[in-house]
């Protein structure tokens, strides 16, 4: 099926998707979950090694001021 096939069909049309249409829209709907999920862990990621340094900033500056107490 060709993307200007797929592009055409709404699935609020009045006509019945093919099943090839529907695998293909299947298919990108698969692919965009994919890719969202890929995305959101890499930024949860980012949070966590972003906190983690936060983290050994904060208890390196505490044992630096336990040192001058």
């Amino acid at each position: 099926m060709s993307k200007e096939e797929l592009r055409s069909y709404r699935l609020n049309s009045m006509e019945e998707p093919t099943d090839e249409m529907l695998e293909a829209i299947m298919l990108g709907v698969q692919e965009h979950a994919r890719q969202s999920t890929i995305k959101a862990k890499a930024e949860l990621d980012r949070r966590f090694s972003e906190m983690v340094e936060q983290m050994r900033l904060f208890k390196a500056s505490l044992n630096k001021d336990s040192a001058y107490a």
